[in-house]
């Protein structure tokens, strides 16, 4: 009997060190595959383009085991196993056997968890990758040829809202594009700040950017630490975690206790500027693609100024540039 039971063990063994050897041979089969589409696709000339890069890091990912992903992410979601069954329309057991790698998920059904989860486009591929399946979401440069329609788009959003101010920013709000209306606004920030890579967020808040120039600064502070937290909770982002640490390491102001000179009906939280032109307010919207299926339109938004009073929509059309 013992030595029956040693054989069987023996033969579970060798049929999981099987599984994973094909599991392997499969990961590097289909990522391989995947470089050769990006070489061909967005040829980098010595093979250190974005796109490879890209695929490299893929590969580098595999090595964690796709059960260990989703679980990662359900959690992060605060979903319960069966929750997440249910909203998928799989079984509890069914997930539970992802989860712990006894059952391997098609490229179908990473792509269902994913979707249900809510993970963001570039993680997704991470998703496929450690699942044996090669990354499908493509990440191109905004100048590529493939996104040009879009490239219009946003610079004709951007022209369109002049003489309000308006930028695109990445995902880690550095920005992309910006219209005629933002430099007269940015005139006392410090010029090395303003080298690109721009972040939107480190000129607002620095001590030598807008945060001198900016009236309800406690205010104004709160609301973009508090909207980079949920970002990063929602996107798992190592940068944006080490980008919220540098901000909420600035000096913070004291928090004024007189009341604002305009509530607006508590809508809104407000920009207010301090400038040559005199006390400009601003509340701003923010604009996303709704059905990308690139990575680099799926992490862009378009954040647009708006004058909150008149005052301050006259100023800025006498500076209209």
């Amino acid at each position: 009997m013992i030595g029956s039971m040693g054989f069987l063990r023996h033969r579970s063994d060798a049929r999981r060190e099987s599984y994973e050897g094909r599991r392997r041979g499969s990961i590097n089969r289909e990522v391989m595959r995947a470089r050769r589409r990006a070489e061909k696709d967005y040829p980098a000339g010595n093979g250190s383009g974005p796109a490879i890069r890209y695929v490299r890091a893929m590969r580098n990912e595999a090595a964690k085991p796709i059960g260990d992903h989703l679980r990662e992410w359900r959690q992060r979601r605060r979903l319960s196993q069966l929750a997440l069954a249910m909203d998928a329309e799989i079984s509890t057991k069914h997930l539970s056997f992802l989860e712990t790698g006894r059952a391997q998920p098609s490229r179908e059904m990473v792509l269902n968890l994913a979707g249900r989860l809510q993970v963001p486009l570039r993680e997704r591929n991470v998703l496929l990758v450690a699942a044996g399946y090669a990354p499908i979401f493509p990440e191109r440069s905004l100048d590529d040829p493939a996104l040009q329609a879009a490239r219009r788009a946003v610079d004709l959003v951007l022209a369109g809202h002049e003489p309000y101010p308006a930028l695109a920013v990445d995902r880690h709000w550095t920005l992309v594009a910006q219209n005629r209306a933002v430099a007269p606004l940015l005139a006392g920030v410090e010029a090395a700040l303003l080298a690109p890579p721009v972040n939107v967020l480190r000129v607002s808040l620095h001590p030598r950017g807008l945060a001198p120039q900016i009236a309800n600064l406690p205010e104004w502070r709160a609301h973009l630490l508090e909207r980079l937290r949920a970002q990063g909770e929602l996107t798992a982002d190592p940068v944006l975690d080490r980008l919220m640490q540098e901000l909420a390491g600035y000096p913070a102001p004291a928090v004024s206790t007189k009341p604002p000179a305009q509530d607006y009906a508590g809508v809104v939280v407000p920009l207010r500027l301090v400038t040559p032109a005199g006390a400009l307010s601003f509340f701003s919207t923010t604009t996303v693609f709704g059905t990308p299926v690139d990575i680099t339109l799926s992490e862009l938004a378009l954040e647009s100024f708006f004058p909150a009073d008149a005052i301050t929509a006259e100023a800025l059309r006498q500076m209209k540039p």
